[in-house]
């Protein structure tokens, strides 16, 4: 497995690409706020060389990310398109409506259903299962909901899964996402379809939107893939054949960053336990 090339700035690797697949959460902001520098550098490729597509496993269609974008400081000019597993996820609950399904989430993902046909129910009387993440993401845990999970397996119900992180970084605390409930409730027995990163119909969807926002043919051995989870961003990238930048300091920060900065044989320890591959890593997306 090749090891990942340091990047100490983000002008040094630029230059072999034509766009970008860009992680939203870890990567340009924290849920809190947003990270300046990282800014600076999608708006300076987006510039000088192509588009910069954003591509988040937020639960939650395009367009209330966009205003949460704004209201954290992210400059439009940073980005050219977003994808998210919410846009994904809209097409697989739209063949399954009416349902009726258990809705599990926060009430702020509510725009994920709007407009389906879809009824909602108990679990006792669904017909299938609907993961955003937890009811209360600062304080559930997934053990919080194994009785319930193990009810849903024992009556056979699929479970549509929006966002397949695991856990996200929300100012300096750690938070579980849908991935985690998910991963208890296959490991139960149950029947889990994942939506987002790192399955193949997110990153599908934005080469198109990439390609369209570029305007002519896009080659794929010139798209550069950016994030900071290793189960999402880099086994996505991995998957599809594309080159990933691994950005150290988000959910992974604790692992990697030390006092000198970026622990580079800790990031390779951390890719070949998981199987993985970078084609390159840094510490913060900088210029």
């Amino acid at each position: 497995m090749t090891s990942p090339k340091l990047a100490g700035g983000f002008s040094q690797i630029v230059a072999g690409y034509d766009a970008l697949l860009c992680d939203v959460w870890g990567v340009i902001h924290n849920g809190r706020e947003s990270f300046p520098l990282a800014c600076e550098a999608l708006a300076r490729f987006r510039a000088e060389r192509g588009p910069v597509v954003l591509i988040s496993n937020a639960a939650r269609p395009h367009a209330p990310v966009i205003d949460q974008l704004d209201a954290l400081g992210v400059p439009r000019a940073a980005w050219s398109e977003i994808v998210t597993s919410g846009d994904a996820t809209r097409l697989l609950l739209a063949q399954r409506a009416p349902g009726p399904a258990w809705l599990v989430g926060v009430e702020r993902d509510a725009p994920l259903y709007e407009g389906l046909g879809l009824e909602t129910s108990d679990l006792e009387h669904a017909a299938f299962i609907s993961v955003t993440g937890p009811y209360d993401d600062e304080n559930d845990e997934p053990a919080d909901y194994r009785e319930r999970f193990c009810r849903g397996v024992e009556r056979g119900l699929e479970m549509i899964c929006a966002n397949p992180d695991l856990v996200v970084q929300r100012g300096a605390k750690l938070i579980y996402c849908g991935g985690a409930l998910a991963q208890l409730y296959e490991s139960l027995g149950g029947k889990v379809t994942m939506v987002g990163k790192p399955y193949a119909p997110i990153y599908e969807l934005a080469l198109v939107k990439a390609e369209a926002a570029l305007g002519r043919p896009l080659d794929s051995r010139r798209v550069l893939c950016i994030g900071d989870g290793l189960p999402t961003d880099i086994r996505g990238a991995n998957a599809r054949g594309l080159d990933v930048l691994f950005v150290a300091s988000g959910i992974h920060g604790a692992e990697t960053i030390g006092p000198d900065g970026l622990n580079v044989a800790a990031v390779q320890d951390l890719l070949r336990q998981d199987g993985l591959s970078a084609t390159y890593a840094i510490a913060d997306l900088v210029w």
